[in-house]
């Protein structure tokens, strides 16, 4: 690879150095060791986990009590158990210093604005925890929320947090299809909702909707509902007013003692290669992993304001929610983050004084492609770190966040998943961000890429691995007798290494290029291409709006074929599509050039937002898609189906 451009470099001399600074050295004084770089961090983080991880529960300022032994260590990572001993309780660390200082500011796209300070959500988390406990919710049972990104979302989920019980959720935009393939495994007993949402300026009401998911997962035994859209008035029967189910007069919270291990939160894979998969997450082993990330990765910390454009289908909500246990603020929105335009943000940002600006790389992208330049129209002081996840993030995405929005940010490009809550790899406020990387693998995460043969390489490509244990690993998978799915996921291909599924490579300076997915990888005349190294290209080309790229099995090999959502007013002509090959081919490679461009009117997509690479090439393949649920518009994959351009 060639070397990166460096886009910008932390100043270490500043008055306010990041909170890694300070870890840092408290981690030289407890190790006795050489421990004076990140590197050097990072490789002590790894070798000596039974030092670090109780050294960042303490500095993270995690509640309760650790116990004596921080882990019991283990050949295979699945019976690694971190803090065996430990007793406490997440929702503790999320209320602490409950007073008047704001906890989060809400808003709505059709306008609205809602405050709770930490002491306003404390109250309403104990009333929804009496109200809880009433219901006959007790720990181990599971709680489910069909609810928009607001206020109401995060106070119920903090008070099953505090019973011990467990948490799910999914946003109200997705189908009763796609909530019961997920509901449905794991049997809720009450479910929290809202009456409807808006998004690109409609209004959408939603008890249908609930009713129907009620109906088909029998386990719901109670419906709670607050106004959003309307004002939750004349509710039909088995549904009741949220206000009316909270306890008015409960008593202070109490928290129910958990162990470290035991279950917080159940998330959903994607569902686009089968039924989603029910993946069980620790409280104590998330919440921790999440406060490293945060404060230390992100330099988060009391006040500050972190915004992250999510929905409740997506694991960011859950990461997003963790500031609360940092004292920070968190800044919610809910609805289209295009409408009425593509600055809606950026106002956002501006008015609430974000510290922390979280979105995905296609709207960097979407946002580059607009011309959009809020370095010109938005005061953004306050703005000190770029968070960028869901796909990869271009150089060119890069580039413009340093160009047009603004020069002094820390752009922290992150990679993990749903898997483990978390990034495996991500920011580093202690180390320089060059041009389409992202900096560093995660403390306490021995991360490397390896090649066929298994062996760690630099330069070049090769799969993401994990290559030890960590406290946010899944606890299990719901429905799956003696593990067998959840090792088959994740340490089939190398035996007690996590396979992420990611095609990286890693750089000189010891960050990492992600290629794409590698089950999503083309492999024409046997030579393996990630799929983002094709998007990178198309990223610097106006005309195209979206695009979709896969193999189609021909002839004993595999073609690329690329599809293209021309943007307004532009039409894939022989220009154009002559213009793409030269761009493919120069900055890529002859391999890289598709064998077919075709155009299409829209793309597949999941519910988070990612592109359905894999549904798009079942499609082209003649291969049954293995759930249509998963998808935000299933309708799209028509346009693939039998295309006659595939045919020649």
């Amino acid at each position: 690879m060639t070397t990166a451009p460096l886009l910008w470099q932390p100043d270490l001399s500043a008055r306010r150095k990041p909170l890694m600074s300070d870890f840092l050295a408290q981690a030289r004084a407890a190790s006795g060791a050489g421990v004076e770089t990140y590197a050097g961090l990072h490789a002590w983080s790894v070798s000596r986990p039974e030092e670090f991880w109780p050294l960042a529960w303490d500095f993270c300022g995690l509640l309760g009590d650790k116990g004596a032994v921080p882990l019991l260590a283990d050949a295979d990572p699945m019976q690694v158990r971190f803090f065996p001993e430990a007793q406490l309780n997440i929702a503790d660390t999320f209320l602490k210093n409950a007073d008047g200082r704001e906890a989060i500011v809400f808003i709505g796209e059709d306008g609205r604005r809602m405050v709770w300070t930490r002491a306003d959500l404390k109250r309403e988390v104990e009333k929804l925890a009496a109200a809880l406990r009433d219901a006959g919710i007790e720990a181990g049972d599971h709680v489910a929320g069909y609810v928009p990104n607001m206020p109401q979302t995060v106070a119920a989920m903090l008070a099953t947090a505090s019973l011990g019980a467990v948490w799910s959720c999914c946003a109200p935009e997705s189908g009763p299809d796609v909530v019961v393939d997920r509901f449905g495994q794991i049997a809720p007993k009450l479910m929290f909702a809202a009456d409807g949402y808006f998004y690109n300026g409609k209004t959408f009401e939603t008890r249908a909707a609930i009713a129907e998911v009620a109906a088909r997962v029998p386990s719901v035994r109670q419906i709670v509902v607050w106004p959003y859209a309307g004002d939750a008035a004349d509710l039909p029967e088995g549904m009741t007013a949220y206000e009316a189910f909270k306890q008015a007069d409960a008593p202070a919270l109490d928290c129910r003692v958990m162990g470290f291990r035991d279950p917080l939160y159940v998330m959903f894979s994607s569902g686009t290669t089968g039924k989603p998969k029910c993946i069980e997450h620790s409280g104590g082993g998330t919440l921790l992993r999440m406060l490293v990330e945060q404060q230390l990765h992100c330099d988060l910390r009391p006040g500050d304001r972190m915004f992250y454009y999510t929905t409740c289908n997506w694991m960011m909500w859950n990461w997003q929610v963790a500031a609360l246990a940092s004292e920070a603020v968190i800044v919610l929105f809910d609805g289209n983050p295009m409408y009425p335009g593509i600055r809606r943000l950026f106002d956002l940002a501006e008015a609430e004084k974000v510290t922390h600006f979280g979105i995905s790389a296609k709207y960097i992208d979407a946002s580059q492609k607009r011309r959009n330049r809020p370095v010109e129209s938005h005061d953004l002081g306050a703005l000190r770190v770029v968070l960028s996840t869901g796909s990869p993030l271009s150089p060119e995405g890069f580039a413009h966040v340093y160009a047009d929005w603004k020069a002094d940010v820390q752009l922290a490009s992150i990679c993990g998943g749903t898997d483990i809550l978390g990034c495996f790899i991500g920011g580093c406020p202690l180390l320089p961000v060059h041009q389409g990387e992202i900096q560093a693998p995660v403390l306490g995460l021995d991360v490397a890429t390896l090649n066929d043969q298994g062996e760690p390489v630099e330069g070049v490509a090769g799969e993401l691995v994990c290559r030890n244990a960590h406290p946010s690993m899944p606890v299990r998978f719901l429905n799956d007798p003696g593990n067998a799915r959840y090792r088959a996921s994740y340490f089939e291909t190398y035996p007690n290494v996590w396979r992420q599924g990611d095609y990286t490579i890693r750089t000189e300076h010891g960050g990492y290029v992600v290629l794409g997915r590698s089950d999503a990888t083309l492999n024409p005349g046997g030579v393996r291409i990630g799929t983002a190294e094709i998007y990178r290209q198309l990223d610097k080309i106006g005309e195209v709006a979206d695009a979709v790229v896969v193999g189609q099995n021909l002839d004993n090999d595999v073609r690329v074929v690329l599809f293209v959502v021309p943007a307004e007013g532009a039409a894939l002509d022989d220009v154009l599509t002559a213009r793409i090959k030269t761009e493919i081919r120069k900055n890529a490679s002859p391999r890289h050039v598709p064998a077919k461009i075709i155009a299409v009117a829209d793309i597949p997509r999941t519910k988070s937002g990612k592109t359905a690479e894999l549904a798009v090439r079942d499609v082209v393949n003649e291969q049954p898609v293995r759930n249509l649920s998963g998808l935000a518009n299933p309708q799209a994959l028509a346009l693939f189906a039998d295309h006659p351009e595939l045919q020649a």
